[in-house]
């Protein structure tokens, strides 16, 4: 009984944060209808791929919404070390991004979402870099524990384990199913988990071949299967449903359109036997697996058969009496998997609309939150509220629902010192290079952050005791956008932020300084600033002084800035830290926000620290325009070398004199989201041609905005070539070359310490008669190339484009890159300051 209780409060996490920060959900009677068949399905099936994007869409809503299978999709990673489209969020802010875009991909489509801890460290080139760096072991622990606790009858990969998915982390990906497939079986891999879970053998793997462009791993002998079909009840075809799914991936450029009619999947086992006609070959989907359970089919099918569309609530009597009966079958998981559907079905019939929701984004830590609560039992179903549990609030109702009213009361609660931040649980400790550190091992496979409150509603039903799990979330009105929910974020009572994070320091002489911000969340704080050599030491810092001791805030949301001014004349860091003399605790967090419309808010802490970096860099020229691309952090750093820097768009590039510039640097993908850049071609050539210096960041030759335009003065193409190893040689072409002299030399050590890799989206087909190439690098057991720099005489000026990832070296604090970016910038010599 014990163990069965455990598999279904881990079964009813894990359910909930798909809809975690979405309104409460009210089915159509066409999706109840549905899901009351569906309870006669007893079949599940796990896709197993290495990133958010990677997974078949059309196949899962094929699988869930047609074949009715329990689906779930399980990406090795969040997606970490990709490209984001929408905005400059890289490393695991970005991986916040790709995890709302998958669960709002899950909602459209059906399926479940699980990852493991695995982070994605940028494009690898093989598995074994992929397993040096992820640890192989750990993460095919991991996917045993998805199996163990989903109990697949099968599995399907979309990567082969040979290769042909060309990214190292795909084929990585397909090792570890295959593998995890005898794993989970065996109790003696990773018997840790059986504390938890049971040992479970998966029937077969299936690899679910691919026509990617020209290249073709589909053949008349595997198993084929058409998932094109249209749904009537839903009004759609799986091809519809599927590209509003695939069109969640907003930060990646996979916008796509919806297809209709007949779409083939092909398959080939991989592991277990091959499939003559279906995917579920030799596997029994029904009840009869379970003892007693032909007497739940039968129930099933009289409730489908007398299913009033007009009418659902009329269901509710059966529904209740099917679940009285399902308590009387051996404990397992599908009893305790059909359990929760059926009582997800009575809320629904039910028409029952419950929601906790409060009035603010914030719970701060020793202030206090109210919560409203509302129930409406819509259909009249004669429910019963017999209690309402929060926390430490509890009360007792006994009361009864009219039908169609509200019943609401709101309830002031204390958030105590010690209420969990709500913090994503991957990110509280200090990732290694390849993977996130997890101390609680039942929490891997959560796609989300656990919500702040959980609320507890217990009702009766035609006298059966149901319970129900809310989330408490932050409900407002915007004029455009109307009633929205978001998350609840529990924060401390002093918030606060380093500027700058980064400073970087090429004059010797410089005083080094800067701000913190403290920002009371509640009123009435004395905060006294440290570092936290202070709780080391409990003395002040002598590195660093503060201008300010203790200082006060009267007002929630007020900000002091306390300036600060480091003795330490080399590179250093400070992590920062505020005590509340008042309690006697010390806050030391920085609260992150992403807002983007097409997921829930983002909410993440950092620990505010800053670094100081001494560079010698010499820098020419001085004024930069810089037209914005996907977006990066490449200007900030350009600042701080002492540049000055003006964001350029169309509307500037129409109407301004481009000779007031230095140089102008294309932002990365500028050419690929910015449709307008060819409209200014002529004008750009014009500015080189006069003296000026265009500098071209990366842009992609794939179909996520393909650049139809001409960019240089003299042709070239862009390939897909890139040097993933961060460490890779580099050999100097142009040894003599004023890019690699002036005004700073560059030598080896110059590319020490880069990271995640040297570059992307290599030139190639230059023109060479006019472009001269600098470095030649390669991956190991691949050519060397030299398209990462690529540099023309044009007129008077020059024009680069380079592959190199100073987006992402720039902000890491690379001084090599910062010295190489100086000496792109002065090739034309125009100023200098």
């Amino acid at each position: 009984m014990k163990k069965c209780k455990l598999l279904l409060y881990l079964f009813l996490f894990s359910f909930s944060y798909t809809s975690f920060s979405q309104a409460p959900v009210s089915w159509t009677s066409a999706e109840m209808y549905l899901a009351i068949r569906k309870l006669n399905v007893l079949g599940s099936v796990l896709y197993i791929a290495a990133h958010p994007d990677d997974e078949n869409t059309r196949l899962i809503a094929y699988l869930s919404k047609d074949r009715m299978f329990r689906t779930g999709y399980l990406s090795m990673t969040r997606g970490d070390g990709g490209q984001n489209l929408i905005g400059d969020e890289q490393g695991e802010a970005l991986g916040l991004i790709r995890t709302q875009e998958l669960l709002s991909a899950r909602r459209i489509d059906g399926g479940e979402q699980f990852f493991t801890r695995a982070y994605d460290f940028g494009y690898s080139k093989s598995p074994d870099e992929t397993f040096d760096k992820w640890d192989k072991e750990k993460i095919l622990s991991d996917v045993v524990w998805v199996i163990r606790k989903f109990q697949p009858d099968i599995i399907i990969t979309r990567f082969p384990t040979t290769g042909e998915g060309g990214h190292g982390h795909h084929t990585a990906s397909a090792i570890l199913a295959n593998e995890a497939f005898s794993a989970a079986a065996d109790p003696t891999r990773f018997p840790e988990q059986l504390k938890y879970v049971s040992v479970w053998q998966t029937k077969r793997v299936l690899w679910n071949t691919f026509r990617f462009g020209s290249f073709n791993t589909t053949n008349d002998s595997q198993l084929k299967i058409d998932v094109g079909g249209y749904n009537p009840l839903l009004g759609e075809s799986y091809g519809e449903i599927a590209a509003r799914s695939r069109s969640q991936h907003k930060s990646q450029g996979f916008g796509v359109a919806a297809q209709r009619g007949k779409q083939l999947e092909y398959f080939v086992a991989t592991k277990g036997n091959q499939p003559a006609s279906d995917l579920m070959d030799g596997i029994d989907l029904s009840w009869h697996k379970i003892k007693g359970g032909e007497e739940i089919e039968e129930a099933v099918n009289d409730i489908a058969e007398k299913f009033d569309l007009l009418h659902p609530e009329k269901s509710v009597d059966d529904l209740v009496k099917l679940y009285r009966k399902m308590q009387k079958l051996p404990e397992g998981h599908w009893t305790t998997k059909k359990m929760d559907e059926v009582k997800t079905l009575i809320e629904q019939c039910s028409g029952l609309f419950i929601e906790a929701t409060t009035n603010t984004n914030y719970a701060v830590q020793t202030d206090s939150i109210t919560i409203q609560f509302s129930i409406n039992d819509r259909l009249g179903s004669q429910a019963m509220v017999e209690r309402i549990s929060v926390d430490d609030f509890d009360t007792v109702l006994h009361r009864p629902l009219a039908k169609n009213e509200n019943f609401g009361f709101r309830e002031t609660l204390y958030v105590p010192p010690d209420k969990p931040l709500t913090q994503p649980y991957w990110l509280k400790e200090k990732k290694a290079t390849g993977y996130y550190h997890v101390d609680d091992p039942q929490l891997i496979g959560q796609p989300d952050v656990s919500p702040a409150y959980w609320v507890h509603v217990d009702l009766t039903i035609d006298e059966l005791p149901l319970s129900f799990a809310i989330p408490v979330k932050y409900k407002f009105t915007t004029p455009v956008r109307g009633e929205l929910y978001e998350p609840l974020v529990v924060i401390p009572s002093m918030l606060l932020k380093s500027e700058p994070e980064l400073r970087i320091v090429i004059n010797k002489d410089e005083q080094l300084g800067g701000n913190l911000q403290i920002q009371s969340k509640k009123d009435h704080i004395v905060a006294t600033p440290h570092t936290d050599y202070f709780l080391k030491h409990h003395v002040a810092d002598p590195r660093l002084k503060f201008n300010i001791g203790a200082v006060g805030m009267t007002a929630k949301n007020q900000t002091i800035n306390v300036g600060y001014k480091v003795q330490s004349d080399t590179s250093s860091s400070f992590q920062f830290l505020a005590k509340d003399n008042n309690l006697d605790y010390y806050a030391s967090s920085e609260l992150k926000e992403i807002r983007y419309d097409h997921v829930p808010y983002i909410n993440y802490f950092v620990t505010p620290v800053v670094n100081f970096k001494k560079i010698d860099v010499k820098t020419y020229n001085k004024t930069i325009g810089y037209i914005v691309g996907a977006g990066d952090k490449v200007p900030e750093a350009l600042e701080q070398m002492g540049y000055t820097v003006t964001l350029l768009t169309a509307a500037e590039l129409a109407k301004e004199s481009l000779q007031q510039y230095d140089a102008i640097i294309t932002g990365v993908r500028a050419y690929n989201t910015n449709d307008w850049m060819s409209r200014y071609y002529t004008k750009l050539m014009n500015y080189v041609k006069e003296g000026g210096n265009l500098i071209v960041q990366y842009n992609t030759s794939n179909s996520i905005g393909p650049v139809n335009q001409k960019i240089g003065p003299y042709d070239f193409q862009i390939s897909r070539t890139r040097v993933t190893d961060e460490n890779a040689a580099v050999r100097f072409l142009q040894p003599n070359h004023p890019v690699l002299n002036f005004p700073n030399k560059i030598n080896a050590n110059d590319f020490r310490g880069w990271v995640q890799e040297r570059s992307i989206y290599h030139a190639s087909n230059w023109d060479a008669t006019h472009f001269q190439t600098i470095f030649s690098m390669q991956d190991i057991g691949e050519k060397p190339d030299e398209g990462s720099l690529i540099i023309a005489k044009y007129g008077r000026g020059f024009f680069t484009y380079t592959g190199l990832v100073f987006f992402r070296e720039l902000p890491a604090g690379v001084a090599g890159a910062y010295r190489l970016m100086a000496n792109i910038i002065a090739l034309n010599k125009k100023k200098s300051f």
